[in-house]
């Protein structure tokens, strides 16, 4: 790895770290090329090819990932939406539903005690919302394997 590749790695990790802290604030992608001083195409590109996903979808993971964690907790899910820094309850909804598998109100509703006795180190590697991919290709493709 060439000694810019390696300042571009840092550059986006200082960007990633941004999305981290921020996720509640209103961030665009020229904000958070800006903190990784790149132009917001070329960011937009190499963090795609450096974490597997685009800044935004990344900051909408660790948004619904708050937010599932404060669900848990028994708020809302109006204030959740709201907390974690997304102003429209139905694209909240549709992103946590495609990421989380179930509706926010369903994951509200469900038991969590057992995320309650993990070690908190667990229990964010195990409650972290994928998207699922199978489902989709499943949909394209009715005859692929599950």
């Amino acid at each position: 790895m060439t000694p810019e590749e390696l300042a571009d790695l840092a550059h986006l990790r200082r960007a990633r770290d941004l999305i981290d802290r921020e996720y509640a604030q209103p961030l665009d992608v020229p904000t958070m090329a800006r903190h990784a001083l790149m132009s917001p195409a070329h960011f937009s590109r190499r963090f795609r090819a450096a974490y597997g996903e685009t800044p935004y979808g990344y900051l909408m993971t660790r948004r619904i990932e708050r937010a599932m964690a404060l669900l848990r907790g028994g708020m809302s899910v109006t204030d959740a939406c709201m907390a974690v820094g997304c102003t429209s309850l139905g694209s909240f909804s549709s992103r946590f539903t495609e990421l989380a598998g179930e509706t926010p109100s369903a994951y509200r509703a469900r038991d969590h005690d057992a995320v309650v006795a993990m070690p908190a180190c667990l229990a964010k590697v195990r409650t972290r919302p994928l998207r699922d991919v199978s489902s989709r290709i499943r949909e394209a493709r009715p005859d692929a394997a599950a």
